[in-house]
C-alpha cells in the first residue's frame, strides 16, 4: 500500500487571535494533500473548550486526532490518522520534551505491519537542550522495526550548506542555532538522530529545500534552512518513493514553516 505522510508546523495552529484566515488556507492544503497521516505542531489551543478546536479539525479534514498537550508552553503536537488504520497504542511525553511528543502505533489496513509515527517539536532555545531530547528519541530507532519521526527539530543537518542569511540574525535568535564554537549553525542534534539509526528521507533521496521561512514571514527569526525533517526508521527508509517540501502561494502564507509529505510503499 502507499503510506503518505505530512508533517507540518503550523504556527499557532494557524490564527493570529480571532483571525483564522491561515486556519482555513492549512486546512485547504491538507484536503489537496490528502495524507494518510498528519503529524502537527503547535496545536495551540486544541486543548482548550473541550478540545473544540482538535474535534473541529477531525471534521474538515476527515481524520482522527491524537493530542499531545504541551502544559508549560501551549504548543501541543498532534497525529491525525486516516479511518483505514487502526490505532494500536498513543503516548505523550511532556516531561522529557520543552512542548511535547506524540507517539501512535497504527496497524496497516490489509497487511500485517504496525508502523510507529512519532510527532516532534524540539526546544527552540538552544542545541544544548534538543540534545538532551534526541536522547530520549534515539531509543525508538531500532532498524527493524517501521517507525517514522517527523516534526520541527529547530536545527541544521549535517548533509546541508551553512543556513542563508544566519550571520544577519540578531544574536538573541542566532543563538539558538549556534553550534559550540558560537560561529557556524549546530549540526549534532540530526547527527545524532542518525547515529541512533534514524534516516533523514530528505538528504537519502537528495532533496535539500529549506523549510524556513516561508515566504510571508522572511523577516522574522530563521535563516533560510531545512529544520522540518521526516525522518525513519532503516526499515521504513528502504521504502521511501517520494519526498517534498511543499512551496507554493498557498503555504507561502499559511505559515511560516513550509510543510512537508512522503510517501512510502510498504508490501502487504
Amino acid at each position: 500500500m502507499k503510506l503518505k505522510v505530512l508533517t507540518y508546523n503550523t504556527l499557532f495552529a494557524g490564527r493570529d487571535g480571532m483571525e483564522a484566515r491561515r486556519a482555513k488556507a492549512q486546512i485547504e492544503l491538507i484536503n489537496n494533500v490528502s495524507p494518510d497521516v498528519f503529524l502537527m505542531q503547535e496545536a495551540k489551543g486544541f486543548d482548550g473548550n473541550g478540545a473544540r478546536l482538535l474535534y473541529e479539525m477531525e471534521a474538515r479534514i476527515g481524520m482522527r486526532g491524537f493530542l499531545a498537550p504541551a502544559p508549560r508552553t501551549g504548543q501541543n503536537v498532534a497525529i491525525f490518522i486516516r479511518p483505514t488504520l487502526t490505532p494500536l497504542a498513543f503516548e505523550v511525553d511532556s516531561a522529557n520534551f520543552h512542548h511535547a511528543l506524540a507517539v501512535l502505533t497504527v496497524s496497516l489496513p490489509g497487511t500485517e505491519k504496525q508502523v510507529t509515527f512519532a510527532s516532534a517539536h524540539l526546544c527552540p532555545n538552544g542545541p544544548v537542550v534538543r540534545q538532551r531530547e534526541a536522547a530520549y528519541l534515539a531509543v525508538m530507532a531500532a532498524p527493524d522495526n517501521l517507525a517514522l519521526l517527523a516534526g520541527d527539530f529547530n536545527s541544521a543537518s549535517p548533509h546541508d550548506p551553512e543556513p542563508e542569511g544566519f550571520d544577519a540574525l540578531s544574536p538573541h535568535h542566532r543563538t539558538r542555532y549556534l553550534a559550540e564554537d558560537l560561529k557556524i549553525a549546530d549540526r549534532s542534534v540530526l547527527a545524532h538522530l542518525e547515529a541512533a539509526g534514524w534516516v533523514d528521507t530528505g538528504a537519502a533521496l537528495d532533496d535539500h529545500t529549506p523549510t524556513v521561512p516561508s515566504a510571508s514571514f522572511v523577516a522574522s527569526e530563521f535563516a533560510v534552512m531545512r529544520c522540518d525533517y521526516i525522518m525513519t526508521s532503516k526499515a521504513l527508509a528502504a521504502l521511501a518513493s517520494s519526498y517534498e517540501v511543499i512551496r507554493n502561494p498557498l503555504t507561502d502564507a499559511a505559515s511560516d514553516h513550509y510543510p512537508v509529505v512522503a510517501t512510502f510503499t510498504v508490501p502487504s
